[in-house]
């Protein structure tokens, strides 16, 4: 998907990038497969368990919408690794006014799913990790699925950006870069295609990454292999595991740069499928899906010179 020249790290690490599952027992259908999601996620995590890696990171949307029966059973699959887990809350991970059963808090999904609380700064191997939840919490954008990575937490990026060399970021929202594209092929393809919910501030949230000289950023939420530069930022968006082009991402950073490989885990069949249901589900469902395929036939995103 992408050869880039940053970050490094002293030595060899690779990590496993899973986002957007939405893991459901109890639910069908849509473009998100809800009835394959978790054997989705179980061959996800079943190849990821193959190819030696020093942790996973999730941008998040792990459940489905925050059920404590789905959480569950993203644990369950997540006991198959013998790795750390890292992951950021999405905003089908956290509370919205409008959910009709107890969604797990923001606290809950930190102590199961990432390192207890947010934001976080990690180390594995030689390379910082730094984890923001722009997807909100019990107070604070319950109301939409809009992403902000608020004032404190950017205060705290800042000072962490001084401290670290080459750090990844990991969040669930996307940045400008990544979303124009989606305006773009809207304006010129598909008419009526609505823009999924996005990140507020996100002028605020890059100044600070860029001022820091941040290299990379992963995100989710919009479910494509998708790439874009945001003030020399560049982001990385990783492809979704419940529908079409139901992959994951394998990266590996060394003291040359990083690589970024998108693993299928699908097979011919499974991928036809999720295809023709998300083309057909909406007209936004289908200007997503053309992005993907558009996408995945373009590959490699990003060639960075590292001489």
């Amino acid at each position: 998907m992408a050869r880039l020249k940053r970050p490094t790290a002293p030595e060899r690490v690779r990590l496993a990038v899973i986002a957007d599952p939405h893991v459901s027992t109890r639910a069908e259908g849509t473009s998100k497969l809800f009835e394959h999601s978790l054997d989705h996620f179980e061959a996800a995590i079943d190849d990821i368990a193959s190819r030696d890696v020093d942790a996973v990171l999730s941008p998040g949307d792990l459940t489905k919408d925050g059920e404590v029966w789905n959480a569950d059973a993203v644990a369950d699959a997540l006991n198959a690794l013998d790795v750390p887990v890292y992951a950021v809350p999405g905003n089908h991970d956290v509370p919205k006014d409008g959910d009709d059963h107890d969604a797990i808090s923001v606290d809950t999904f930190a102590d199961r799913f990432g390192p207890g609380s947010y934001p976080f700064h990690e180390e594995v191997g030689g390379l910082d990790v730094l984890g923001l939840n722009s997807a909100g919490n019990g107070d604070h954008l319950v109301d939409t699925h809009d992403g902000h990575v608020d004032a404190d937490q950017r205060e705290w990026l800042a000072g962490k950006l001084q401290r670290t060399d080459d750090p990844l970021i990991v969040v669930h929202h996307n940045l400008a870069a990544v979303t124009d594209q989606l305006r773009r092929h809207r304006d010129r393809v598909v008419e009526d295609m609505a823009i999924p919910p996005t990140m507020r501030e996100t002028e605020a949230f890059v100044d600070v990454l860029a001022n820091g000289d941040a290299a990379l950023v992963l995100t989710g939420h919009f479910h494509l292999p998708l790439t874009g530069v945001d003030r020399g930022v560049r982001e990385i968006a990783t492809p979704t595991t419940c529908s079409f082009p139901q992959s994951y991402l394998l990266v590996n950073i060394t003291p040359r740069g990083t690589d970024v490989r998108l693993v299928p885990i699908a097979d011919q069949d499974g991928l036809e499928l999720a295809h023709d249901r998300r083309a057909r589900d909406s007209t936004t469902a289908r200007g997503l899906t053309s992005i993907g395929a558009a996408r995945l036939a373009s590959m490699p995103l990003a060639v960075e010179d590292r001489a």
